[in-house]
């Protein structure tokens, strides 16, 4: 008997990251509010045979999957006007005959799989690391700019194919972890410095700069 299809409807948007460009979807790719960047094919295996299917066209450096979006990063080989039409009906086609992008009971793998990763893997600090690294800890107002993030700057951040995570507070500084099209994004720093850094300022006035961890 032949496999039922599932509709699905995809269309892309340019980023403010020439190198990134989102694929939005007409349901839900991952449950809750998880965002998961995978940086090369290993990681996509531990959990998103989506993003494990992507990496197998050659110019794709990066998948980032949140919420309804996929966004996908490519190297400088080829323009998105040579392969965006067919990016977009593999992800279209692949979604009809696959209900889940994501496995849900193996999300909690990937941190531990980027833990473990080698020194010369292509992945970003984790969190923790940081945190421990900085002797970072909780403070008392790590609630109220997280608050201040999920509503002022999420949406939009989200809206380009992107993320913004809060990762600690210490003497007056906000750490924070960019993923998806924010990252390498010419206009990354404006936005970090005139648009999150003035917000949270203005807002909350023990805080004196926002830094993007790397």
């Amino acid at each position: 008997m032949e496999k039922k299809k599932i509709p699905t409807a995809v269309y892309a948007e340019m980023t403010p990251n020439p190198s990134v460009m989102k694929f939005v979807v007409d349901r839900a790719l991952v449950s809750g509010q998880h965002q998961l960047e995978f940086m090369n094919a290993e990681e996509a295996k531990v959990c998103s045979p989506l993003a494990t299917e992507l990496f197998h066209f050659p110019f794709v450096s990066a998948v980032f999957i949140s919420g309804t979006i996929v966004s996908v990063t490519k190297d400088e080989s080829l323009g998105w006007e040579m392969i965006v039409m067919q990016l977009r009906e593999y992800i279209r086609e692949w979604l009809e005959e696959n209900e889940h992008a994501i496995e849900d009971d193996k999300i909690s793998l990937l941190s531990g799989f980027i833990d473990t990763a080698s020194p010369d893997s292509n992945t970003s600090l984790d969190p923790a690391e940081f945190i421990t690294a900085n002797d970072i800890s909780a403070s008392e107002f790590d609630e109220t700019i997280v608050d201040l993030l999920n509503e002022f700057v999420r949406p939009a951040v989200e809206q380009d194919g992107g993320a913004i995570n809060f990762v600690g507070f210490k003497e007056g500084v906000v750490y924070v972890q960019l993923k998806g099209a924010c990252v390498g994004c010419p206009s990354a720093t404006d936005t970090l410095k005139g648009g999150i850094e003035t917000l949270l300022v203005s807002k909350l006035p023990e805080v004196r700069e926002v830094v993007a961890m790397t």
